[in-house]
Order: structure tokens, then sequence, then C-alpha cells
């Protein structure tokens, strides 16, 4: 089994082979290295390229367009329209197809538009264990994910990003405003506007990982399960209701198992 070091010299190579490339880039732990790392070996052939919609967090588009000028790399802001796509609004499991599909146009636009050989994308090997539509449209649109076929997987990006001094080393995982609202209920912007100003502001007061789903009139919080103590400290508690229901949340409720990724998505079927 190869080590990380190994992995990180693999990953040099593919993206040199790359020639130049646009990078899909949200500015998460694995975009940013993916970033880093194209423009350290590539240089001026890297373009960063970050999709703005309502599903977009402001939070993290002011986080993405501070990374890229720190690592010195051209970063272009465009406008996604995923919300005029049905397949989207319905939110399907599969709305990611639909999402990421209308992020490939835009990065193929780019990319011809500049003369750029490559699109790329921050896949992992962890994506592979978890319920990803948005991958199959990475696979239609012909995007290549260097740091998956490298091998790299989150433990070897937190490792590789702190060597290289990326501060996005331990960013805790990030994810469209979309993963909040449960398949089967119409993406509505002013819900995913609700939920944002209620993570901020829980965000804001300290907590790390955290995720506020819409569930109609109840607003489920989940957070890193280290952090569950703090949500009922009294004081707190008191806040985080009354703010959440100036928001128009009616109930507010805390998920016992804490943040989990993909909580939202379908659940397979187990044979009986």
């Amino acid at each position: 089994m190869s080590t990380s070091e190994e992995r990180y010299e693999d990953l040099l190579g593919v993206v040199r082979g790359l020639g130049s490339v646009v990078v899909g880039f949200s500015g998460g732990a694995d975009s940013t290295l993916l970033l880093k790392v194209a423009f350290d070996q590539l240089g001026d052939r890297t373009l960063a390229v970050t999709a703005v919609s309502p599903s977009y967090p402001e939070r993290d588009l002011r986080e993405a367009t501070q990374l890229a000028a720190e690592i010195g790399v051209p970063h272009v802001l465009v406008d996604s329209h995923e919300f005029e796509q049905p397949g989207y609004i319905a939110n399907a499991p599969n709305r990611c197809f639909f999402c990421k599909k209308e992020l490939f146009d835009l990065l193929h636009g780019a990319a011809r538009e500049r003369g750029f050989a490559t699109v790329a994308y921050g896949a992992i090997t962890d994506d592979l264990g978890d319920f990803r539509p948005g991958m199959d449209a990475a696979r239609l649109a012909g995007a290549r994910a260097p740091l998956l076929e490298a091998g790299i997987s989150k433990d070897d990006v937190r490792r590789i990003s702190r060597k290289l001094g990326l501060r996005t080393w331990d960013r805790p995982a990030s994810a469209c405003l979309s993963s909040r609202i449960p398949h089967g209920t119409a993406i509505d912007p002013s819900d995913l506007k609700r939920v944002e100003r209620a993570e901020d502001w829980l965000l804001d007061r300290g907590f790390r990982q955290v995720r506020v789903r819409a569930h109609g009139e109840i607003a489920r919080i989940e957070c890193a399960p280290e952090e569950l103590p703090r949500l009922v400290e009294p004081v707190l508690r008191e806040q985080i209701t009354a703010e959440l229901k100036s928001l128009g949340f009616r109930f507010v409720t805390i998920d016992l198992e804490g943040y989990r990724t993909g909580s939202l998505n379908p659940v397979p079927s187990r044979a009986s």
C-alpha cells in the first residue's frame, strides 16, 4: 500500500499532465488543495472558478475569494442557474446531478473561452463510499478528479494541506445549502436563506461543525458530538431557540446523533 507522501507525488504527476486546468473551486479543504497544487505545478495555466447561486453560502464565498488571493491564482465568479432546472427544484435524491451538470457546463465554458485544456474538481476517495450523483455528472462532462486519480483520501488532504501551509487543513466539511432540505421537498431560495442565517448565527458563536436541517416548521440542529453539550447550556439554549424562531421556525430540535454527512441521503434498502 502506498504512503501519503507517495500519493502526493502521484498527484503532482497527474496535475502536471493536465497541461492547463480550470478548477471548480468551492473553498473547501479538497478543492483548495487541488487548486494549490495546480497553481504550484502549472502557474498561470491554472484558473479557479467558483459558481455562485442561492445554494452557496455567502460565508463560503468570502472564504473562497480570500483563499484564491492567498494562493495567488486568478479567480472568476460565475452565476450558476440550477434553480432554473425543474429537476433541481424538485429535490429528488439525484438533485446534485443537475447542480453539478450546470457547474461543469460553466467550467467548460470558462476553459473554452481561455483556451484551457482540462476541467477538474476536488473529488477524493472518501466520496466513493457515499451517494454522489454529482460524480455521474462529472463523468458525463469528462471532468478530471486528480485527487481521486492519485488515491488521495480525506486524511491525506489534511496531512498534505498542513504540510503545504494551507489553513484549510482542518476545515470542517461544507456542502450546499440545499442539502439541508429533505428530498421530495421543493427547493425554495427563501428557505435556504433562513437556514444560512441560522447556521451563521451558530458559527458566529463558535460552533465549528453545524447543520440546520429544515423540516418545514422544524429546525433540526446537527453539530459535532463534542459540541452537543453546549447546545443544551440553559442560557445558550434559550438564545438559540429565540433566534431560530425569529427566522420563522416553529420548533427547534437537536439531533442527538450529531453531525454526519449525507444524513438526508436515501437509505439503502436492506434484504429481509
